[in-house]
């Protein structure tokens, strides 16, 4: 978006680009997991197109963080979203398992397989919440997605992600400051296996955690250690609180515990991962 409008202005130019790109389609199937981008998505395409025209899905997996489905069946009656579950079947792929670098393409392959019925019986279009700042990360599944015919609404209308929570905000959706969220398997080092276990454990540490007031954080799960990662406002909460972090991390199975003073980086097993790749002797420390 313009560099230097002001704010309100640019919020109301982001919601009409955005409103003008999804107006290109006639009928969308949005991947709807409840984060800021998908609920953007999902909200202006259903007022643009109409919930006839428009079904917003939720992808079901041991992945997803407990809470986010019935997060977003909430976020769906109280918008009048058009609304649906799909289980999706990466465990069932031994390249998703395996969790190489790939692993997130892996994924998004079993999500279009999953999504692709649903688009073809709605006459749609596959709609993702993907913004411009996610182009610059690594994220192999977003090729996969786009090969596979999916389209990035918020892409084509020039939303970063500062401009999607912008955009929110002015329509007034509470999604607008939700924190960044990313799939339980993201919490496993690269060459860790993705287990029905595992994610469940993580899972169980971070709703621990985020019961405890943390809003956002990461356990990555490193075997028996847990290390964590929260937001720099809030280590001080750690240690005000640590008896009963220390509580829920036990109670989730993990024997040893730690807290990552760099704070909360999102994605950054997998950056680690590619240093390692590139030969970067440092990047074992950082995994």
């Amino acid at each position: 978006m313009t560099r230097g409008a002001p704010v309100g202005d640019a919020a109301a130019n982001a919601v009409e680009h955005l409103r003008a790109e999804i107006a290109r389609h006639a009928r969308l199937v949005v991947a709807f997991s409840g984060g800021v981008d998908s609920a953007l998505v999902a909200r202006v395409a259903t007022d643009v197109l109409g919930a006839d025209a428009v079904l917003c899905v939720t992808a079901v997996s041991a992945s997803l963080a407990p809470g986010e489905l019935e997060e977003c069946g909430r976020l769906a009656a109280e918008w009048g979203l058009r609304f649906a579950t799909v289980a999706t079947g990466e465990l069932e792929d031994p390249a998703y398992v395996r969790n190489d670098l790939d692993r997130c393409a892996r994924c998004k392959d079993a999500l279009m397989d999953a999504l692709a019925p649903l688009a073809a019986r709605e006459k749609a279009s596959v709609a993702l919440g993907v913004n411009l700042d996610d182009l610059g990360e690594h994220r192999p599944g977003q090729g996969v997605a786009r090969r596979r015919g999916a389209v990035f609404p918020l892409v084509a209308a020039g939303l970063t992600k500062n401009d999607v929570r912008a955009a929110s905000r002015l329509l007034g959706l509470r999604t607008w400051d939700k924190p960044a969220a990313a799939c339980l398997a993201s919490r496993l080092p690269h060459g860790t296996a993705v287990t029905v276990g595992r994610l469940a454990q993580v899972g169980r540490a971070e709703a621990a955690l985020r019961r405890l007031g943390f809003r956002q954080l990461r356990v990555r799960h490193l075997g028996d250690t847990a290390r964590v990662e929260v937001a720099l406002e809030e280590m001080p909460l750690v240690l005000e609180r640590r008896g009963a972090v220390v509580e829920a991390l036990h109670d989730a199975g993990y024997r040893h515990l730690t807290l990552d003073l760099e704070g909360f980086r999102s994605g950054n097993l997998a950056r680690a991962a590619l240093a390692e790749r590139a030969g970067d002797p440092r990047a074992k420390l950082a995994r």
